[in-house]
């Protein structure tokens, strides 16, 4: 019987792949006898782009992104997610051993046996190789399951567009699961096999409390991370089921035909994996051409810090379109703000601002309503402009922010959130990636100009639901008084409409009042039933900054960790009040001493700000934990590193020194959020006077 499903031709096989490993190795001396498998992290890297095939795990060309795979963990909750779905799927068999060799034995041991669960089961076919999440085998049926800490509607999951395409965002996870169905089906041609995605369940409610404590994370002594497991974790404890499987056959077995690969019709999906194996095997390079998405490869490093190390994105530039350094210097085409014909110029040989004009910018005629202040279009043209004319200077609508300014009331009132979303919630009655504000800081400028540093709130407490208690020490903080309320970019709003449907859903006391005074600083969402304006509704910096100004110094970015360098380099004022150790001291601080803001660098230039705070993790470009968590179904407002230092007093355990100092660090970088938004503010005051 066994023979008769091919479990004879797994075991009669292990000697060949043993065999091939050991070719590899072989053949791969330079590569610290690691054989080139394409495994399914790097079939996900070849289709971003095929040229990274060549650079990925070279130390000569470093890779920018977070390779802290704890901190990855602590940012995107995969871990925990991935654990509880091995409880949805008791009594497996866990294979933890990293060598291909030992993996590879041990998975075809276990698939002898007519049933069989297996967590991180290896399977390799020629030169691909991967580890499956999940693998439940039944007869002759495999059923492979791709664990992802993406959230879905339960209740109708679809990948699919209107058109029966598959949705952009969905895309890397389809196509991972077609590359895994496809090396299992190759290595166990006998077998059946069918493929689902695990997702968490958006529409699914948590009917258990302290369900995200279950999973703590860890390092082991290898520095490889691990969930540890906390109590009952039975099916029964861990009460309704948050994650739901979605068959994904229908639509990727269509792929796995000899078809033209839509995405890139040259070739089909199985040819497209095959090249790809190949040409990592023999380490040879595939030649991409330069397309706008090169903005942010990992692969491109800063100038200034090579160290003797090799920039990816810079080889190629140089190898396509035959660029020399000085080029790297110019500004970029790449850099040009919210503009969606890149690729189009890039296509046409035009690389640099300097190549644009105003009517590449609206080939047709522009339909942007008029009003006060810069339209997009307006605001792309004034960027390009500058850079043919070399100017540096600012742009400031000093006619347009007065007439702005006389609508404030003080005192001004100045607010940032930092906020996370978890994939396992803490209580009970609470859904995967629902909005958790877990800090807050607030500024005040008086109508005589005084500043002070208000109020702040952190939420450190181990699993609990802060967000109720988040907005009532909001609200008695900003009910003081009818002054005009600023945030920054629209992530105070979004979160404040999410707590209002959290309330509206709630049993707390005063949910009317505070419902009532949300309405009133905010104005509703799309997704909010309700829909308002309130009468005090918040003020958007950030949209003041895209109609009134602009410095070529940001270089496209209206990010406020670079406004505010751009700005501190351009004002003497600023300069001048600020080079002294006033706040903390003249100016009311709740977490600095004496603090000078300005410091210059060898060049002359005035050092940003955010990076004299202490870094909330040694080592660590705290914007990749933003680019990382970006691509979660997680809304964040250059708060990555903020919600990844949450998640680990969340989710780590601590000493109470660590835990004190990180709670420390977490006060100072939300405070000088706020504070960023007075001096923007204190800026243009002062350019009116």
């Amino acid at each position: 019987m066994k023979e008769s499903l091919g479990l004879k031709r797994l075991s009669d096989n292990e000697d060949e792949i043993i065999n091939k490993i050991n070719a590899l190795k072989t053949n791969n001396m330079e590569f610290e006898l690691t054989p080139r498998f394409l495994t399914k992290s790097r079939f996900k890297l070849a289709l971003e782009c095929p040229t990274k095939l060549f650079y990925t795990k070279k130390k000569e060309f470093p890779d920018q992104k977070l390779n802290n795979a704890f901190l990855k963990a602590l940012a995107n909750g995969g871990f925990q997610v991935g654990e509880l779905a091995k409880c949805y799927f008791p009594g497996g068999n866990d294979i933890q051993e990293l060598e291909y060799e030992s993996s590879l034995r041990k998975t075809n041991e276990l698939l002898k046996l007519d049933e069989v669960i297996i967590y991180e089961a290896a399977f390799l076919y020629e030169n691909l190789f991967i580890r499956a999440d999940i693998v439940v085998k039944k007869g002759n049926e495999i059923s492979l399951y791709e664990v992802k800490a993406k959230s879905i509607d339960g209740t109708n999951p679809s990948f699919l567009t209107k058109k029966e395409t598959i949705e952009s965002k969905w895309k890397p996870y389809l196509y991972d699961v077609a590359f895994q169905k496809y090396v299992v089906q190759s290595a166990l041609p006998k077998f059946v096999v069918k493929a689902y995605l695990i997702l968490a369940d958006k529409s699914a409610t948590a009917t258990v409390d302290g369900l995200n404590q279950k999973f703590l994370l860890v390092a082991d002594d290898q520095g490889r991370t691990k969930v540890n497991v906390i109590g009952d974790i039975s099916v029964d404890s861990l009460g309704a089921i948050i994650l739901c499987e979605v068959s994904v056959d229908s639509i990727i077995d269509p792929l796995l035909e000899d078809t033209p690969f839509l995405d890139a019709p040259e070739r089909s999906f199985i040819e497209w994996i095959k090249y790809y194996s190949d040409s990592y095997e023999k380490n040879e390079l595939i030649r991409t051409p330069v397309k706008s998405f090169c903005k942010d490869c990992e692969f491109k490093v800063v100038l200034g810090q090579e160290d003797g190390k090799l920039s990816g994105f810079n080889e190629c530039w140089k190898r396509e379109v035959a660029f020399n350094e000085n080029d790297f210097l110019k500004p970029s085409i790449l850099n040009v703000w919210n503009f969606r014909s890149k690729d189009k110029m890039l296509n046409e040989g035009r690389y640099f601002q300097s190549q644009l004009t105003d009517e590449d910018l609206a080939p047709k005629k522009s339909t942007e309503k008029e009003g006060p202040g810069l339209t997009p279009l307006q605001r792309q043209i004034l960027q390009i402009t500058k850079v043919r004319n070399s100017d540096d200077s600012d742009y400031l609508d000093i006619e347009g922010l007065t007439n702005v300014f006389k609508t404030f009331t003080y005192p001004l009132h100045f607010i940032d959130f930092e906020t996370s979303a978890v994939a396992i919630p803490f209580h009970k009655g609470r859904r995967p990636y629902e909005q958790i504000a877990f800090q807050y800081s607030h500024h005040v400028i008086y109508e005589d100009g005084t500043i002070e540093h208000k109020g702040q709130w952190l939420d450190y407490n181990v699993g609990v639901f802060p967000n109720f208690d988040f907005v009532r020490a909001l609200k008695n903080e900003l009910s003081l008084d009818s002054g005009t309320i600023f945030r920054y970019a629209a992530h105070e709003n979004s979160i404040l409409n999410a707590i209002y449907r959290q309330l509206r859903e709630s049993n707390e006391n005063d949910k009317e009042e505070l419902c009532n005074w949300i309405q009133s600083i905010t104005k509703s969402s799309t997704s909010t039933a309700d829909k308002w304006e309130g009468k005090r509704n918040m003020i958007d910096l950030r949209e003041l900054i895209l109609k009134y100004y602009y410095s070529p110094l940001t270089n496209g970015s209206n990010s406020i960790k670079d406004i505010l360098p751009a700005i501190l380099n351009s004002s003497d004022y600023l300069k001048g009040k600020y080079s002294k150790p006033i706040y903390g001291n003249d100016i009311i601080s709740l977490n600095f001493t004496n603090q000078a803001w300005i410091e210059y660098d060898n060049l002359g230039k005035v050092i940003n700000p955010y990076k004299k705070l202490e870094s909330l993790f040694k080592d660590i470009d705290q914007d990749l934990l933003d680019i990382l968590i970006s691509e979660e179904d997680i809304e964040i407002s250059d708060g990555g590193a903020a919600m990844t230092a949450y998640a680990r007093m969340q989710f780590t355990q601590m000493s109470d020194e660590e835990r004190k100092l990180l709670q420390k660090s977490l006060l100072k970088y939300c405070e000088l959020d706020t504070f960023a938004m007075v001096m923007i503010y204190e800026y243009w005051k002062n350019k009116m006077l």
